[in-house]
């Protein structure tokens, strides 16, 4: 008993173990004081349920007592975004007739002529596609650097069917996946649309004609941009 008391104690007087530990080791709480067993609680009584021909499930969803436990795991709604959509501002450098380089995508390096601004904020350019083979496109302005020459494009006239819906694609039967559709007989080269070639043609005359009132411009488009070696694109001036 001795070492069993001495084993409980930190220190002469203090206890190693709390009060509710001791009185969880002694079982004090199997100890009845009034000397009478404990009565299970009784259990509530069931209410009695109504025909199965009377319920319904909107009765059910009425009468259902109202469960305090939540779900763990909820799953997150996306919250409705506020901010508008609107096209960037045109950078200053960029005006109607300024030469562009661009430095993306298939005509990367490529020099052409900036006609005006679409409303998804998307410039429109043509080359023209006669000195350099760049037909209208649209381009973002991050992918462009503005460069000092311009084209007087006073009198050129834009249609204004000319916009965003205008570069939409066609939509094409979907393809069998056959063998004879691609390398046989049948199989049809993907032609450019007769209205949109018509429409290149009456752009580009007005545009050549003013290209060739300015010596060694025409030329100037035809070629490409590219850097030599030792060249700083940040020391030159475009």
């Amino acid at each position: 008993m001795a070492k069993s008391a001495h084993k409980n104690q930190l220190a002469p007087g203090i206890s190693r173990l709390s009060r509710s530990k001791v009185f969880s080791k002694r079982a004090a709480y199997k100890i009845v004081k009034d000397g009478k067993a404990k009565v299970a609680e009784t259990e509530k009584p069931k209410k009695a349920e109504a025909p199965v021909s009377e319920r319904s499930d909107l009765v059910k969803a009425l009468t259902a007592e109202s469960n305090s436990v939540y779900p763990v795991s909820t799953i997150p709604k996306s919250k409705a975004g506020r901010k508008a959509i609107r096209a960037p501002k045109l950078r200053q450098s960029i005006t109607p007739g300024t030469v562009l380089i661009l430095l993306a995508g298939r005509f990367r390096g490529k020099r052409v002529v900036f006609l005006k601004q679409l409303k998804s904020g998307l410039l429109l350019i043509t080359g023209p596609f006669k000195i350099n083979g760049v037909p209208l496109r649209r381009v973002n302005q991050a992918y462009v650097v503005a460069t000092s020459t311009k084209v007087d494009i006073s009198g050129v006239k834009i249609d204004a069917k000319v916009s965003d819906e205008y570069f939409k694609g066609e939509k094409e039967a979907k393809p069998k996946g056959d063998e004879e559709e691609f390398f046989g007989k049948d199989a049809k080269k993907k032609e450019h649309p007769a209205h949109k070639i018509a429409d290149q043609k009456v752009v580009d005359k007005e545009i050549v004609a003013a290209v060739a009132k300015v010596p060694f411009l025409a030329s100037y488009l035809a070629s490409s941009f590219s850097l030599s070696k030792g060249q700083a694109p940040h020391t030159l001036k475009f």
